[in-house]
């Protein structure tokens, strides 16, 4: 997935397979019959077949599937950043369709916050400036700017990294604060790009672990692209996609907790 960053910018055993639920009816995003060709002529291929799906507010949703499947595609027709061939969308009851470019880079700085697997932080920026990227883009600047690029970078707890540079923090703090400028400006859809595969086993945990808090918000839903097979139990619902086309679903029953919700659970208890 490409787009420029400006733009956008478990410590439990994984539950036990459960029975399919009904979905809730809280859609932020919804796709239907999304069709996708990409190139021209002899050379052109038809990467989406056909795709439909709602993102639900209140959930994280996994895609996964092999390379080549759809998944880099959809994701970027999801954000805005390509148009389908054929189909509609529409986030936050906004539809797409007919929107000029300019309409669609607007809908989405507003609605859309991205996280990228290489994190796309600008070196010469501290953490604080970095998520203030994301208001700047919108027009929002000054002290309310400030405060709230704070405390989002308090929200995925680097708040005492307000001032570091990226070359001063580690992968996962770096990762952190790209969930931050995608938190930022309280986007209804969050879309996060592979976010464990350029970090370690605890701290992409860690990441799934704060994407997971992220998405319990009933106003935001949250969709993450991953071939990490560590990132189902913090999922509400996993999407499987091949040649173009979702293939499968998988969701979490009523009542079934998450692996972050389990740890809390037992944590509380042990504090009981």
């Amino acid at each position: 997935m490409t787009a420029d960053a400006t733009d956008t910018a478990a410590d439990a055993a994984a539950p036990p397979a459960a029975p399919l639920a009904p979905a809730p009816c809280s859609g932020v995003l919804e796709a239907r019959d999304v069709v996708k060709d990409l190139g021209q002529g002899p050379g052109r291929v038809r990467a989406l077949k056909g795709v439909s799906l709602t993102l639900n507010a209140g959930e994280l949703t996994l895609l996964m599937g092999p390379s080549g499947s759809g998944k880099t595609t959809l994701l970027s027709i999801l954000g805005c950043i390509l148009t389908p061939t054929e189909g509609t969308l529409s986030i936050a009851q906004q539809p797409t369709a007919g929107l000029l470019p300019e309409e669609l880079a607007k809908l989405r700085r507003r609605y859309v916050g991205f996280i990228f697997q290489s994190y796309n932080l600008f070196p010469t920026l501290t953490a604080e400036e970095n998520v203030r990227v994301a208001l700047d883009v919108r027009g929002e600047r000054g002290s309310e700017a400030t405060v709230r690029a704070q405390r989002a970078l308090q929200q995925v707890g680097l708040r005492h990294k307000l001032k570091s540079y990226p070359a001063n923090l580690s992968g996962g703090e770096q990762q952190r604060v790209a969930v931050a400028r995608a938190l930022v400006g309280a986007p209804a859809v969050m879309l996060a790009d592979e976010p464990t595969a350029a970090l370690d086993s605890e701290n992409g945990l860690a990441v799934m672990q704060l994407l997971s808090e992220i998405a319990r918000d009933k106003s935001r839903a949250v969709l993450a692209v991953t071939h990490d097979p560590r990132t189902v139990p913090f999922a509400n619902r996993v999407l499987r996609i091949e040649d173009g086309l979702i293939v499968g679903e998988e969701r979490r029953a009523e009542g079934v907790e998450t692996i972050h919700e389990l740890a809390r659970t037992r944590k509380r208890k042990a504090n009981a």
